[in-house]
């Protein structure tokens, strides 16, 4: 392999990580603002579905320590990667017989675990697929 075709693997799951990480602490913040503080978040969030929200916002918290171990080219963060993707399909799913039993909800939790759910296992297919072949083992590290 040539090293433009491995520096490139490379740059790819930095931009990764950081992606992981930026939607992390994105999460946390907005999450933190509509369950911790009552004013004008709270109020935007509407009919939100209490065990989405708290899961997302320490979900957030995963994110990170993934991103950060994405960026460090670890092989346990794409197991988390995977872990988080299929954790949030759960609750996405949840969500949809929350839905399904008449429970509130809003149009912007849909499209929240849509793309959580998307971004997250977009994350993890391509963690799984570029970080574990290059990954040094726990000798290695």
């Amino acid at each position: 392999m040539n090293m433009t075709a491995h520096s490139g693997r490379g740059i790819l799951m930095r931009v990764i990580a950081l992606i992981a990480i930026a939607f992390g602490l994105l999460t946390i913040r907005e999450g933190g603002a509509v369950l911790f503080f009552d004013g004008a978040a709270r109020a935007a969030a509407g009919s939100y579905v209490p065990f989405v929200l708290w899961f997302n916002f320490l979900a957030g918290f995963t994110y990170v320590i993934a991103g950060a171990g994405l960026w460090m080219r670890r092989r346990w963060a794409a197991w988390m990667a995977m872990a988080i993707a299929v954790a949030t399909a759960l609750v996405f799913l949840a969500f949809g017989l929350h839905v399904a039993l008449d429970g509130a909800w809003e149009r912007r939790t849909l499209i929240a675990m849509t793309l959580r759910t998307l971004v997250w296992v977009g994350i993890a297919a391509m963690a799984w697929r570029r970080s574990t072949a290059h990954a040094p083992t726990t000798r290695e590290q």
